[in-house]
């Protein structure tokens, strides 16, 4: 109470209010006139403008010897600003760089912006379009990824790094799985039950103990756990790089003289198939809709019953299935062994954070999107070797950082401090 009082009258003396004024009625009128003056200087035309040109939009008095700095807005063609703090004494409404503009553009737009680029390029060269198909496929991949990291940390808060290793070994059980006589689509399949009840057991065993630790403590568990995936593949089956047999495959078509890979379709149409599923599962069913409830509002859904617990378990079960499917597809490509996906991993991560870490939406958008842009950068820009792949979408994961956190599709946080 001391602080707050010592604040108004510190505002009120700004504003110029006398001894004998009320000055805590007097402060909360100026803090509401600037708070007004600022949304209109966001949003509003000229003429609104000049309802803030008063006196009292000085914020504060002049020393002696200084002239008193007035609240300086700079009309942009978009009207986007930025507010920066310039000392004690006043403040700047600044503009926004190109590059910030265009992250903070609505994502309607930008994807349909990159859809008709993308129509556009490929009508006109067969070459862009070889590269968007392959980027797409490749896209596809650190989606599902992506996608699996997403759900675990809409339900827990926390990023699970073990989420490539689980897909690796995974993987590695379909491979044993065929070694041992199953065909390739049985295998498959056994695989991602295994990984969905693996996921399952690894939540009631693992993590549940430590869900009301620190957010440290949980991750600090993810990361043992990779090392513990690495370390099995490799005392199991040694750390040989083996020949993984894909579920398509590699011979072209044909496509009014430009050659398409099978494999990258039908890499393209499963990864778009697990999601679609996924989503029918979140949107139309019942256990979807209490794993979504149990997942932002725990509280209230064990009010009405729900089992919270067992829904953040099933979870778990979703990702480790969606870390198999993405594991299943990329090991004809980078080849079987237990580091296999560690830069798929920082991959789906970029992807997770340009859609938004909270957003399943987002981690496919920005899965495909992150495939599309390093395939065709690789191929039109001499200087990107495939040696900058990853350093690329580290870059791009930190500009994302910097300049939208929250991601294309991700809503920011506010909290009451």
């Amino acid at each position: 109470m001391v602080a707050e009082r010592v604040e108004q009258v510190r505002l009120g003396v700004r504003a110029g209010a006398r001894p004998d004024d009320d000055v805590e009625a007097h402060s909360l009128r100026i803090r509401a006139r600037a708070d007004r003056c600022h949304r209109d200087s966001l949003g509003a035309g000229e003429d609104d403008a000049e309802r803030c040109d008063a006196p009292e939009d000085v914020l504060r008095r002049p020393e002696p010897g200084r002239r008193a700095v007035p609240l300086v807005r700079l009309r942009l063609g978009r009207r986007r600003h930025v507010e920066k703090a310039h000392g004690p004494e006043f403040r700047v409404l600044a503009p926004v760089h190109a590059p910030v503009r265009i992250l903070r553009l609505p994502p309607a737009l930008l994807g349909v912006a990159a859809v008709v680029f993308l129509l556009v390029g490929s009508l006109v060269s067969g070459q862009f379009a070889q590269q968007t198909v392959s980027g797409l496929a490749s896209g596809g991949i650190y989606a599902s990824l992506a996608l699996a990291i997403v759900l675990i940390y809409r339900a827990t808060q926390v990023i699970n790094f073990a989420q490539g290793g689980m897909a690796m070994f995974t993987t590695y059980v379909a491979w044993e799985l065929m070694q041992q006589g199953y065909g390739r689509w049985s295998a498959y399949f056994l695989a991602i039950l295994i990984a969905f009840a693996g996921g399952v057991l690894l939540e009631r065993t693992v993590i549940r103990p430590v869900e009301n630790a620190p957010a440290v403590t949980t991750v600090i568990v993810t990361i043992g756990l990779l090392v513990i995936f690495n370390g099995l593949a490799g005392w199991i089956w040694s750390a040989q790089i083996r020949p993984f047999r894909g579920p398509f495959p590699t011979r072209p078509i044909h496509v009014r003289g430009v050659a398409f890979s099978l494999e990258d379709l039908g890499t393209i149409a499963v990864a778009l198939a697990a999601v679609t599923v996924l989503w029918a599962f979140f949107r139309f069913t019942r256990f979807g809709l209490a794993l979504r409830a149990a997942a932002s509002q725990p509280a209230a859904a064990r009010l009405v019953g729900i089992r919270v617990g067992w829904m953040l378990a099933l979870g778990w079960g979703l990702a480790a299935a969606l870390g198999a499917i993405s594991g299943i597809l990329v090991a004809p490509v980078v080849f079987l062994q237990p580091n296999m996906m560690d830069a798929i991993l920082i991959y789906a991560f970029a992807a997770a954070v340009l859609g938004g870490i909270d957003s399943p939406l987002g981690a496919v958008a920005g899965g495909l999107t992150l495939g599309v842009l390093l395939n065709l950068l690789g191929t039109y820009v001499h200087a990107v070797t495939a040696e900058l792949r990853l350093p690329i979408a580290l870059a791009l994961l930190l500009v994302v950082l910097l300049v939208k956190p929250s991601g294309l599709f991700g809503r920011a946080a506010v909290r009451r401090v």
